[in-house]
């Protein structure tokens, strides 16, 4: 049954138990008559009305089949596409390498599809998926590096979003078992910080996804040796300029290095600034006491 809001919408108007032409309505007032709210809402009224009264019901509330098809489901679709879109751009991502993934309420889990480049993921082709890895609905199969952000997820409340992918300059960091230096830009300072580099293990494996374990409370981004990164965050938006900061980071020091001119580092104080200020707004770094209240 269409809405009071569709139905003015589609020029309709119930009277009584009929629904009727607003024309009909129209042609048969008296002459003179003034049409009040009340015999003819505003339309706009009818869409606020119908917005106040409709409430969706939260994921974990319904069947992932009904999950998949939501309202937030899709809007989170449209950030998995974009966010993957950019990663192939900028070649942080090569082939059918990368995955993306993003909580849909409680229970479940979006990701990307495997084998599928991220420049050509659409709507149809993201997986839902549980807690457990098992995929509940989408056309292919899911990433196989989904055990790794499901292991970012349970360990840390605060992750709503992890990106995965390998970005040429972060990258040689990673292949020679090294971490970018702190204290150079104000930026890689507040965002990120002191990175983390997680042992090597087959990827997809769970001994794999365990190698992040150490570090998740305490690191956004971590390093994975002769691999690439993954960052999250509260959103995949966020968790994807996570990997711009630390690539565009690693770009510069690499950069600087050949200039031939010593570093200027950032004064001890001014870091000190910096920690005060990601304390105050729940952002991780190894340099503070553990962020407590935001787990």
């Amino acid at each position: 049954m269409r809405s009071l809001g569709q139905n003015i919408l589609c020029g309709m108007f119930r009277t009584g138990s009929r629904i009727v032409p607003l024309s009909h309505l129209m042609d048969s007032r008296p002459q003179g008559m003034v049409m009040t709210q009340q015999e003819v809402p505003i339309v706009d009224q009818g869409r606020e009305a119908a917005a106040k009264t409709q409430r969706f019901p939260r994921p974990e509330e319904i069947s992932p089949a009904a999950a998949a098809c939501s309202p937030e489901a899709d809007a989170l679709r449209a950030e998995i596409i974009a966010a993957g879109r950019k990663l192939w751009e900028r070649s942080y991502v090569d082939g059918n390498g990368g995955n993306i993934s993003v909580r849909l309420g409680a229970n479940y889990v979006l990701c990307t599809p495997t084998m599928i480049s991220k420049r050509d993921v659409e709507p149809d082709d993201i997986c839902l998926c549980d807690l457990e890895g098992n995929m509940l609905a989408g056309n292919g199969p899911r990433t196989s590096e989904l055990l790794l952000h499901l292991e970012i997820y349970k360990a840390n409340p605060r992750a709503r979003a992890v990106v995965h992918c390998h970005p040429p300059h972060a990258t040689a960091f990673a292949v020679t078992g090294t971490a970018p230096p702190v204290g150079l830009i104000s930026e890689y300072e507040m965002f990120i910080g002191p990175c983390a580099i997680a042992r090597y293990e087959t990827p997809g494996t769970q001994a794999f996804a365990e190698t992040v374990l150490p570090f998740i409370q305490d690191h956004n981004t971590i390093l994975l040796s002769n691999h690439g990164i993954v960052c999250w965050s509260d959103s995949v938006a966020h968790a994807e300029w996570l990997v711009e900061i630390l690539e565009n980071y690693c770009k510069t020091y690499l950069i600087a290095q050949q200039i031939g001119k010593p570093l200027t580092f950032l004064p001890d104080e001014k870091i000190q600034e910096i920690l005060e200020i990601k304390r105050r707004m729940g952002l991780p770094d190894a340099r503070m006491a553990p962020l407590e209240d935001h787990k």
